[in-house]
């Protein structure tokens, strides 16, 4: 009877030791990329900075004024 007992203990140690370890599908949740955004008036600084500088170069420019003096 106690050998009945021990090879039933030995069973169920071994069957309940297997299914300790066994486990079900690796589900991996992937998160998305979270990307930063840029501001929306770093774009826009660059042409009003050329702009004025373009005109200033376009109007107020080239003094090659001649300043002869006739000698009197």
């Amino acid at each position: 009877m106690t050998k009945l007992i021990a090879r039933l203990l030995a069973a169920s140690l071994a069957v309940s030791a297997s299914t300790a370890y066994a486990g079900g599908p690796v589900v991996i949740d992937e998160e998305p990329e979270v990307m930063a955004e840029k501001p929306a008036s770093s774009a826009g600084i660059l042409p009003l900075l050329l702009i004025p500088i373009i005109l200033c170069v376009a109007l107020c420019g080239g003094g090659d004024d001649d300043d002869t003096q006739t000698p009197t």
